[in-house]
């Protein structure tokens, strides 16, 4: 994405917290980012595009910072799932994303609304998996059940401790309380053998992560972590961390991962010798080869 798209993308978001994503026009987002319509049209074919570009863009932010919690930690340490949950709630505040869902909710849009669902399960897939790091593989025909009731009770007790304390409400007191409590019901469920879910569900609630090992998310952005760190901030490898972070998106992102793209982003790479001789770029290209071999199975 170039520096001039990602310019409308942030003034948009701006204009769609201030006035509201239904109130604002196509000419407000021109006006205030300075760009022509023609601009516009060629990075978006519509506002809709351009909301669903935010979302992806806030998401893929969220993602980094939370996968650098875990960089060099347990992940079955509930400190940091603890400091990753208040990360996407203070995200969520700052990006103003439930007003934006709130609209998107009214609006008779079912793209928009189809979209906001899958990002509502990938969250849901993202802490079924974290809980099976936190509270081990033998309770994981439990664990889809516990991540739903975790978001409820999370939801609420926001909600109400909001209401009851405003300015007061402390984020952090309502993920450690909300945490304390699923950490007791987990144990609770597992004891009864109760299950209302079937874990097996959830992947394909979320095709995108059909067949692939749990870490493997963790394993792509530490190897690609990897490399951007050995690259200095020059124009060249500046353009290969793009390449990086497209192999990324398109792996982790896209509905149907295209490979021709990711071996043509994966040669494009390797034209650099610097990058050619880093054993990251081999575990790198090893993660995508496993990757294609199990959803082709």
């Amino acid at each position: 994405m170039n520096a001039r798209k990602k310019h409308v993308i942030k003034m948009a978001h701006q204009l769609f917290i201030d006035k509201g994503f239904q109130a604002t026009s196509i000419q407000d987002i021109l006006e205030y980012s300075g760009i022509s319509k023609g601009t516009f049209y060629n990075y978006f074919s519509s506002k809709n595009e351009l909301l669903i570009a935010i979302f992806n863009t806030i998401y893929k932010d969220l993602e980094k910072e939370r996968n650098e919690l875990l960089i060099g930690q347990d992940p079955s340490n509930i400190e940091i799932f603890i400091k990753q949950i208040e990360l996407q709630l203070k995200t969520n505040r700052t990006s103003k994303l439930v007003s934006l869902f709130e609209e998107v909710f009214v609006s008779n849009d079912d793209d928009l609304k189809q979209f906001i669902k899958r990002g509502h399960l990938r969250m849901l897939h993202w802490l079924f998996h974290r809980f099976i790091d936190l509270f081990g593989e033998e309770k994981r025909p439990y664990l889809l059940d516990c991540s739903i009731m975790f978001t409820g009770i999370l939801q609420h007790n926001l909600k109400y401790d909001a209401f009851a304390n405003q300015s007061h409400a402390s984020i952090h007191k309502v993920v450690q309380y909300s945490v304390d409590r699923i950490v007791k019901m987990v144990n609770e469920v597992a004891e009864s053998g109760d299950q209302l879910v079937q874990p097996e569900l959830i992947d394909s609630w979320v095709p995108v992560c059909k067949k692939l090992d749990q870490s493997f998310q963790q394993k792509l952005y530490h190897a690609a972590l990897a490399l951007k760190k050995t690259l200095n901030h020059n124009e060249e490898h500046s353009q290969h961390i793009e390449l990086l972070d497209f192999i990324q998106d398109e792996l982790l992102q896209s509905k149907n991962p295209r490979k021709f793209l990711v071996d043509s982003a994966l040669l494009s790479l390797k034209t650099n010798q610097l990058v050619l001789e880093k054993i990251e770029l081999q575990k790198l290209e090893q993660l995508v080869s496993d990757f294609f071999a199990q959803i082709e199975e």
